[in-house]
């Protein structure tokens, strides 16, 4: 059994994208991110101190704008239309949950989808679908990376997803089919889980239920990916693979934390950095 350390690539990932940015400064270029958060959620409040980390160290300047809970919708798109008509800014990232009394659809619709660093955007989720460059949605797109990284071949093989989300389920079933795999997807109506996720070469969870992933649901020598993120009752991060047991039998397995949890912000600072290679091309 191996261990897919995400801790460990996104960190050369992100010394490659400190190389490429200090060559696009060089060319007068400063790549920025600007993010918007609505209300006051805590967990939003760490992931976005994390985002702005990882810009400060890759030299990404970086952009908050926090706004209360009485923000209205009509402000909110005036203030991402403001973005949108900004040179300066190369990535416009709102920050999710946002209060139910705003309509997140409309405002992930209204971001530039050439500025749409988290992938959101309809042209952006459309251009997945049928194979063209695109940004795509950071934590799919980190769990690609973590495979090839591993030179874990898909073509072929049996994927399965646990999770039917839009921002890791849906887009990430394009982009194994994408890579030719054969794909299930699996939900809280599937019937028979267990069958199916004892056929999957590549079993992916992403439902947000701790340790729902259990030995008996893995063939032997499969690889494991876990997207989930919960607190146990002890208030431990753990993942929703029960990754003691499952380890087992996996060929492959990510750990929680320290696995796409780390991709999924390097693969931000990406996305980020590819906005502004493409000014060049203007």
């Amino acid at each position: 059994m191996k261990i897919i350390d995400g801790k460990e690539l996104a960190k050369k990932i992100r010394e490659n994208l400190k190389i490429e940015v200090g060559e696009l400064r060089k060319k007068g270029i400063i790549p920025k991110l600007a993010v918007i958060m609505v209300g006051n959620n805590k967990a939003s409040e760490v992931y976005v101190r994390n985002k702005s980390k990882a810009c400060d160290e890759i030299g990404i300047e970086f952009e908050e704008y926090i706004k209360g809970n009485n923000i209205s919708q009509k402000e909110l798109i005036k203030l991402i239309d403001n973005l949108n008509n900004r040179k300066d800014i190369h990535g416009i990232l709102l920050q999710s949950p946002i209060p139910e009394n705003l309509n997140i659809r409309q405002a992930f619709n209204e971001i530039d989808y050439r500025k749409d660093v988290d992938g959101f955007n309809p042209i952006n989720v459309g251009k997945l679908s049928i194979g063209e460059d695109c940004f795509i949605s950071c934590t799919p797109y980190g769990v690609i990376k973590m495979l090839e990284e591993y030179n874990i071949d898909l073509e072929g093989k049996r994927a399965v997803i646990i999770g039917r989300s839009n921002i890791v389920g849906k887009p990430l079933l394009q982009c194994l089919l994408n890579k030719n795999a054969t794909v299930t997807v699996c939900h809280s109506k599937t019937k028979n889980i267990r069958e199916i996720t004892n056929e999957a070469d590549i079993l992916i969870a992403a439902l947000g239920k701790p340790k729902f992933v259990t030995e008996d649901m893995v063939k032997e020598n499969a690889v494991v990916i876990d997207v989930g993120i919960n607190r146990s009752e002890e208030g431990k991060l753990v993942g929703d693979v029960d990754f003691e047991n499952v380890s087992k039998k996996a060929a492959y397995i990510t750990p929680v934390p320290g696995g796409v949890g780390p991709m999924t912000i390097a693969m931000l600072m990406n996305n980020v950095v590819k906005s502004a290679k493409l000014t060049l091309e203007k």
